[in-house]
This record gives C-alpha cells, structure tokens and sequence, in this order.
C-alpha cells in the first residue's frame, strides 16, 4: 500500500504518517516526493511518500512445524561494546568522507562507527534527513555506499564499508524475508507460481536462504542483469533433485 503525506519538516512528516497509520516508524518506508524551502513570507514544507508492507494473508496460512514462520536469524553484528569513535586512520578518513558527501549532496549528517568486522567496517550516519539519505528502497544509500567502497579501495583494498541509516538495512532484510514467507504461502494455497520484485544478488540470495527448507516450494531466478526477479514455485510432494 502506498500514502502520502505532508509536514513542515521531514520529521513531521513522517510523524503524521505514524500517526495517521498507526504504525512503527519500521514498518514502512519513505520516498521524499517533494521539499520547498520556506521564507520571511511562507512555511516550508515537505511531501513524502510512504510504501507499507502487507501481511494480511501470511497472517492467515496455517503454520507448520519448524518452517514457514521461523524468525529470521538476526544478522546485526553485536554493536553495544562497539566504540563509534574511529580507531585507525581508514575509520578516519571514511567518516570524514561520508560527511562531506552528505554535506555536499545538501543533507548533511553525522558519521560513526556501528560494528567492526573482519575485512568490514559498518558506518551509520545520523541525519534530520535521514529519508532522502535512504530513498526509495534504499536506493540512494546503496549509491552513497558504492562511492565510499570506491573510496575505501583506495586507503585499504582488503576492507569494505556497509554504510546505514535508521537501522533501515536489518529492517529491510526482514521485510523481504517477510514477503518471501508470505508469497510462498500464496503459492502453496493457490499452486501457482508468483514471481518478486526486481532484487539484487544479495537481496535474491536472502529470499533462497528463507526458502530452502520448505519441501514443496522451489524459487529460481529469472531475467537478466544485476537487478533479477525470483519466481516462487509449488512442488507438491515431490523430492528434490540437485
């Protein structure tokens, strides 16, 4: 389902989406549609638009043993003994990347450090304008992360950069594990095949992962490029091959 709502910020915005819909802030995302700026003679203001995820008829699919609505397991690093100060000249360099990226693209934000990995650094950059940071289905933050990696692979090749807002990356993994759970639910009901949005190869891999224990459904992907769709498929009884 999607809305649309107004505010004399961002913030407000979104708060009149909260309000109106009745929602968490997690259940939805947001797509600045629209921001005029205000002046000595008129209030700014800002048009947003809001994409909501609906379970109504996973809701309803009988559950079956260890399968269909198994939690996914949670794949945040453990971040509370993290320090979000830098510790190295890379963390340094990054972050003062990031803001000047931000700074410079008109939405200026603070940088820190969320987790450390080995061979990975994830960023979190704290922004009033954190929706436009994101865009729409995390478009524009994949962007903001692509330039930084190009970056980082000049200060250090062996280690790569996660950059996220809002927590809106774990809360978008869930949310197509989610829907993968729910179409596969329609196709066991309806036996016919349903095919996902355009995914990348990350976001494809998840909706495989989810799936794979599930004895009478199949996924596959289908089309060409980067971006590919996966088609959920009823198996019945049948054993798989492979």
């Amino acid at each position: 389902m999607i809305r649309e709502f107004e505010g004399k910020t961002e913030k407000e915005a979104i708060d009149n989406a909260v309000t109106e819909l009745n929602l968490d802030r997690e259940h939805f995302d947001v797509e600045i549609m629209e921001t005029t700026r205000g002046s000595i003679f008129r209030k700014g203001n800002v048009k947003i638009r809001v994409y909501i995820e609906e379970d109504d008829e996973f809701d309803q699919e009988p559950v079956q043993e260890n399968e269909q609505r198994r939690e996914p397991e949670s794949r945040e690093p453990v971040r509370s003994s993290t320090d979000p100060e830098p510790q190295d000249e890379f963390e340094e360099k990054i972050i003062e990347y990031i803001e000047t990226l931000t700074r410079k693209m008109g939405f200026p934000g603070r940088a820190n450090v969320a987790y450390r990995e080995p061979q990975k650094v994830g960023f979190n950059i704290d922004s009033e304008h954190s929706g436009i940071l994101i865009g729409k289905k995390g478009k524009n933050l994949d962007s903001l992360q692509l330039l930084t990696n190009i970056y980082a692979g000049r200060l250090d090749e062996g280690r790569r950069v996660v950059i996220d807002a809002e927590n809106y990356r774990s809360r978008h993994e869930d949310s197509i594990i989610r829907n993968a759970h729910r179409t596969a639910a329609q196709v066991r009901r309806s036996k016919r095949s349903r095919l996902l949005d355009p995914m990348n190869p990350f976001e494809r891999r998840l909706v495989h992962t989810a799936l794979n224990d599930m004895q009478d459904i199949e996924t596959k992907s289908e089309g060409e490029g980067l971006y590919k769709q996966v088609r959920i498929i009823y198996r019945g009884g049948r054993q798989r091959h492979y």
